[in-house]
């Protein structure tokens, strides 16, 4: 499969609610954000206002758009080409959902590199962010 074929893939575009906001609005920048607690220090994965681990209050921060495949599934079935859809540590340590794009299917790896490339929505959605596999050699 080709990136091309990959490109295709009609991506929703997200519902944006009030404090999710600055993240899509950084999106358009080409920068990914993620929160940090101002209490336990703590990084998580979906941004919320609140921290998941101790309810303290939580900033965003720039995130660095690298991380590794924890674990990912081929989705072949579900439009007429296959899609990755995996689970991916962070650099900053959250794991978080998304599409592993630009690559062959069958190519990817659990514990592979990925950078962070931002896709098109549909319509004049924000971008979403996904992750292609990073050439190590290079």
């Amino acid at each position: 499969m080709t990136s091309n074929e990959q490109r295709a893939i009609p991506y929703t575009a997200p519902r944006i609610l009030g404090d999710q906001a600055a993240f899509w609005e950084a999106a358009k920048e080409g920068r990914f954000l993620i929160r940090r607690c101002l209490d336990c220090a703590r990084t998580h994965w979906f941004p919320r206002s609140l921290c998941p681990f101790c309810m303290g209050e939580t900033a965003w921060e720039q995130a660095s758009g690298r991380g590794e495949i924890y674990t990912y599934s081929i989705t072949r079935k579900a439009l007429p080409q296959p899609f990755v859809i995996a689970i991916v540590t962070l650099d900053e340590g959250p794991r978080m959902m998304t599409h592993i794009v630009d690559c062959d299917p069958e190519s990817v790896r659990i514990g592979q590199k990925v950078a962070l490339v931002f896709k098109a929505s549909e319509g004049d959605g924000p971008p979403l962010p996904m992750f292609k596999p990073v050439n190590i050699s290079s």
